[in-house]
């Protein structure tokens, strides 16, 4: 191939000229219609896309078609156990609806969400997944869009915008209430000082309904190192909770190491019970008893409403599930 062709991308005018064909003939053996194309015509055209390196920009695909076949996921931080699962599930339900699935951690320090949320729509993109905290700048934004959108893992409705999540509030509450079955009196709760967390409320609801105080509160990122920090704050406190709620996986995970390190076993003097469901709650010791997230009939909800642009803007929650484990002090179980 020419220098000159290999410094700029190879268009679809170039495997046109290469062929001797039209820009639209190209465009039909590419796109397999709407018009057929001879045989010998279209074994040309294909030859000149290998010889040239070209590969269609999937965007302007996308335009020429009418309706773009890829979506956008932001999503805070997919490095995270729980935000990993859900974007592996997202991503299977977009590839059972023919999709294909852009995703953007919007954690990076150098640019904004907005303009983050601005650059996917660039891309042509045809539907929008957050699953992030919007402020109430970047929800107005999205609505400006002029394209499908949805919100997931909301503590609630979310105005204006489609919704898909969990009744945190119940899940928080009836994990409590199991750690109170246990005959636990003093039991505190770890998680996130959001004011709209919800998991907090179910935990505040149990113990008032039994007639139990309060345990200790401790306000902490969802990360292992927030929960080992979380740990510590409620081991050097004046009263050490005989168990604790923590509000994801990751904060109890972190709990662990810190309980670990200070001789605490689990849940001989502390039980804890958490929040997600994912996987690595299976593979530390104890298992976590955890209640568990349907990430698979979310992200399938969540597509589904992308795929009902004139669906009525609603918020649809699911109920978690209790997988009981050992570190709530439950005999082991399969």
């Amino acid at each position: 191939m020419p220098a000159e062709r290999r410094s700029r991308s190879v268009t679809r005018a170039d495997v046109a000229r290469y062929a001797g064909v039209s820009t639209a003939v190209v465009s039909y053996v590419l796109n397999d219609g709407p018009k057929a194309v001879a045989p010998l015509t279209k074994e040309r055209v294909l030859d000149a896309v290998r010889v040239l390196g070209y590969r269609p920009n999937a965007a302007a695909r996308a335009l020429s078609m009418g309706a773009a076949d890829m979506f956008g996921l932001l999503v805070h931080d997919n490095r995270s156990p729980f935000f990993a699962e859900l974007c592996h599930a997202l991503d299977q339900a977009t590839a059972d609806a023919g999709r294909s699935l852009l995703i953007v951690n919007s954690d990076r320090t150098q640019t904004s969400t907005s303009e983050q949320i601005r650059d996917l729509l660039s891309r042509q993109i045809g539907g929008l997944i957050i699953a992030d905290v919007l402020t109430a700048g970047e929800q107005s934004l999205v609505e400006s869009l002029g394209i499908p959108a949805v919100v997931i893992g909301q503590f609630g409705e979310t105005d204006g915008l489609h919704s898909v999540g969990v009744d945190f509030s119940v899940g928080a509450r009836e994990a409590t209430e199991h750690l109170i079955g246990h005959g636990y009196r003093e039991i505190a709760f770890a998680g996130s000082a959001a004011r709209y967390d919800a998991r907090e409320r179910g935990w505040r609801e149990a113990l008032t309904s039994a007639h139990l105080p309060l345990g200790p509160l401790v306000h902490t990122p969802f990360t292992y190192q927030g929960g080992y920090d979380a740990a510590v704050e409620l081991l050097d406190g004046a009263v050490r909770p005989r168990a604790v709620l923590a509000a994801s996986d990751q904060i109890a995970i972190g709990m662990l190491a810190a309980f670990g390190e200070r001789g605490i076993r689990v849940p001989d003097d502390i039980a804890i019970v958490s929040f997600d469901g994912t996987v690595v709650a299976d593979f530390v010791w104890p298992r976590l008893t955890t209640a568990v997230q349907p990430l698979e009939q979310m992200a399938d909800a969540a597509v589904r409403l992308l795929l009902e642009p004139d669906a009525v803007r609603d918020h649809r929650a699911f109920r978690t599930r209790l997988r009981i484990r050992e570190s709530c002090g439950c005999p082991a179980s399969a």
